[in-house]
């Protein structure tokens, strides 16, 4: 809508002559008739405008084009401007934003005013008066650059909070789904989502040091959120932090295992974060089958690091045996307590994982580590006698790693 300098710029316009107010209060009659044309007809033109509600246009928009015009002639006659004097501009302005008004359309229909106003003063002009009406378009175009700005800025901020608004909300749904707390149809419906559905649980690899400070973790997690939301686009929601977290995204007859999208999200994740990026995806046939769907995926993450497997994206398969083995029975405690003996030296731990991992290969397990391969044979042999377990037996083997998974089945 056309208006006025800012009230923090007094006397930022100068007065007007008496020939260019008299031009101006001539207009004043037609201000009901000029804001009919505008709301009806002039702004008919702008592309999506046809689609807003009618009270919408007759009334709200109707009433802001009048306080515009009306506010224009009053500075005409009085240019310094009163406190308040945008207040209905940034109302709407917010409001537009909530209902999701596109900013160029808002932008248009206040340019498409400023036209209008002009066309009114022209016609309304007559011969003599053309220095009056330059005066009155310099201050209407002036008038115009200031309002678009604040229209603009007010938008984007609402915008923003908006955002923020509908992002923390999609959290607290996919949390309450995910613990039980938020029935699975409603988080479902609520959140936008429809039909079966892939959970994704990412792991990402913790800073360390001085990297590690709050605003770094904040900035971390900003670029970590955005990877997420453009690989996995608009329909996917994610309840995300530092170190990692869930996101659900619909299910894909072209990818009905997630593999490719998790392929993509490991690969773009690891440019922000560093090469100790997995994922696994877990299929969710109904909302009721998300939260088993996200602990399994948590499960399979948490067990292929256990086994020393490499970063990137895991499947089921991929550790099906170790999965059966990480159950807890009665026997769990017993087995997890045969390492016990060794709990206190990491270096032996680790030379065990590898060595699981790597198929009981001594060479490979010693470049793995960066290691001689008689190191890797002396610390086998430290543990065989310390633990009592015989790692080259296909018994102990297993029992070895039921132990390593046991011991680090806890949330990850």
């Amino acid at each position: 809508m056309p208006s006025d300098p800012t009230p923090e710029r007094p006397g930022a316009f100068p007065v007007l002559s008496p020939a260019a107010q008299a031009l101006a209060a001539r207009c004043e009659s037609h201000v009901n008739e000029l804001a009919r044309r505008m709301a009806r007809d002039a702004f008919e033109r702008l592309p999506g405008y046809s689609e807003l509600p009618a009270d919408v246009k007759d009334v709200e928009i109707a009433a802001t084009v009048r306080t515009g015009l009306r506010l224009f002639l009053r500075r005409v006659r009085d240019p310094q401007g009163q406190a308040g004097d945008y207040s209905l501009f940034r109302e709407r302005a917010a409001q537009r934003a909530e209902e999701g008004m596109p900013l160029p359309m808002l932008l248009r229909s206040h340019s498409t005013a400023v036209y209008v106003l002009w066309q009114a003063l022209r016609d309304e002009a007559t011969d003599g008066e053309d220095g009056a009406l330059i005066e009155l378009v310099d201050f209407l175009l002036r008038g115009h650059e200031a309002i678009i700005g604040l229209v603009a800025e007010t938008y984007l901020v609402e915008q923003v909070t908006l955002s923020a608004e509908r992002r923390e909300h999609h959290r607290s749904l996919v949390r309450g789904l995910l613990d039980g707390s938020v029935p699975p149809q409603r988080a479902f419906e609520d959140l936008g989502l429809d039909g079966p559905c892939l959970v994704l649980r990412l792991h990402l690899p913790k800073e360390e040091g001085p990297a590690a400070s709050a605003v770094a973790g904040r900035r971390l997690l900003r670029r970590v959120q955005s990877v997420v939301d453009r690989t996995l686009g608009t329909e996917a929601v994610s309840l995300l932090g530092v170190d990692g977290g869930y996101a659900i995204v619909p299910q894909r007859i072209d990818d009905p295992d997630g593999v490719r999208i998790g392929e993509q999200l490991c690969t773009r994740l690891r440019q922000v974060c560093g090469d100790d990026v997995r994922l696994s995806a877990v299929a969710a046939d109904t909302p009721s089958a998300a939260p088993s769907a996200a602990r399994t995926a948590a499960d399979i993450v948490r067990i292929a690091r256990a086994c020393g497997r490499p970063p990137g994206i895991h499947l089921m398969d991929d550790v099906l045996l170790e999965y059966h083995l990480s159950r807890h029975d009665e026997s769990s405690d017993r087995i997890a307590a045969l390492l016990n003996p060794v709990e206190d030296r990491p270096e032996l731990v680790d030379t065990l994982r590898a060595h699981l991992e790597h198929r009981h290969d001594r060479r490979s397990t010693a470049r793995h580590l960066g290691l001689h391969p008689n190191t890797v044979d002396n610390r086998l042999a430290r543990i065989n006698e310390l633990t009592g377990l015989d790692i080259a037996s296909p018994r102990g083997s297993a029992l070895a790693l039921a132990a390593l998974l046991l011991r680090d089945n806890v949330p990850g």
